[in-house]
């Protein structure tokens, strides 16, 4: 099917749930097949832009997610309901590819396991601070440095055998519990690439094979199966599920948060930002700025500055932005203010 870029920005930005919004966070959290989380802040924000009158405490009390590492290896939070089948698809590959840096690490094998033992019996029942299982593996003979990595590679292979998980967070602090603790329910599917790449494309509206891997951290030939397995259209220069409704409306002016889930899901964002720009979006190191989304393209970043009085939501636009996109922006930065309960105004 011939669509022109702007109508593919508009099924995309549906995809999305970036217009319209949902209602609550395992509605987000399904619609978008996975939000990046390795920053909170920034993971609160990509539930924001897609809801309606929740507030960051509300996705902070919610149980009915869940934060493990899976696609490209980092944290992503997901459905509590399908954390263990995608752990089942990504946890063996990212135990293989972290191996090296273990090793590096002093993180042998032999000490992996004892760990695993030891963490089973601490985390029983409690949610623990890394410094409080620090401090507990110490006490059980396993002693890590707190200021290396090796902390942070221990919980990521502890969580990828599918002991734990994150919990609630502790203030600044996030937690860690044991994934069989915090989970109720299992929905694995019958064929768990084929149902991620369905869900891939449910959330990415029009896209290809190669951005499926980009995305997930796959194989390509494991995404092209996938693809093969479903039923897909030709749409623009991707493909899209035969169920995609190909017509939508331009989605409203959004704030998106750093790492939007928008911008990780194609290897090429050339459609939705323009070359020129893109280091001030991604200036290095796997870094994406908070950005502006002006008809589904990206149209400047943003930043905020606090003071006793206000919050100052500051947007540098790549070009100047018309009347209705400003006020569209204030629209953004009123829900912004309200989500986080801070008075914030719109600097351009």
């Amino acid at each position: 099917m011939t669509l022109s870029d702007n109508d593919i920005r508009a099924v995309r930005t549906r995809a999305q749930r970036l217009d319209p919004p949902a209602d609550d966070v395992p509605s987000v959290a399904r619609s978008v097949a996975a939000i990046q989380a390795q920053s909170s802040p920034a993971a609160r924000l990509a539930i924001r832009v897609r809801s309606r009158g929740l507030t960051a405490q509300d996705i902070d009390a919610s149980r009915e997610v869940a934060r493990t590492w899976l696609m490209r290896k980092t944290l992503h939070l997901v459905p509590a309901a399908d954390l263990r089948w995608l752990n089942r698809l990504f946890g063996p590959r990212n135990v293989k590819a972290g191996q090296g840096r273990r090793g590096q690490l002093g993180l042998t094998d032999e000490l992996c396991e004892r760990a695993l033992q030891h963490l089973q019996d601490l985390l029983s029942g409690k949610a623990l601070t890394r410094q409080e299982i620090l401090d507990g593996l110490a006490a059980g003979g396993i002693a890590l440095d707190a200021k290396s990595q090796a902390p942070a590679h221990l919980l990521a292979y502890a969580a990828n055998r599918g002991l734990l998980c994150r919990g609630l967070d502790a203030g600044a602090e996030p937690t860690y519990v044991l994934l069989d603790e915090w989970l109720t329910e299992d929905d694995t599917p019958a064929e768990p690439r084929t149902e991620l790449a369905r869900r891939y494309l449910t959330a990415y509206g029009i896209a290809t094979a190669e951005d499926f891997g980009a995305w997930s951290g796959l194989p390509l030939g494991l995404c092209r199966e996938a693809f093969g397995a479903l039923d897909l259209v030709p749409a623009g220069s991707g493909f899209a599920l035969s169920e995609t409704d190909l017509s939508a409306p331009p989605c409203p002016p959004r704030l998106l948060g750093a790492f939007d889930t928008y911008l990780l899901g194609y290897r090429d964002r050339d459609l939705l930002l323009d070359p020129a720009e893109a280091k001030r979006v991604n200036s290095g190191g796997g870094m994406i700025a908070p950005t502006v989304l002006v008809d589904g393209r990206i149209a400047g970043t943003w930043h905020t500055k606090r003071t006793a009085k206000q919050t100052k939501v500051v947007v540098e636009p790549f070009t100047t932005l018309s009347r209705s996109a400003i006020t569209g922006l204030e629209s953004e930065v009123d829900d912004y203010g309200r989500f986080l309960g801070e008075a914030a105004v719109l600097v351009i």
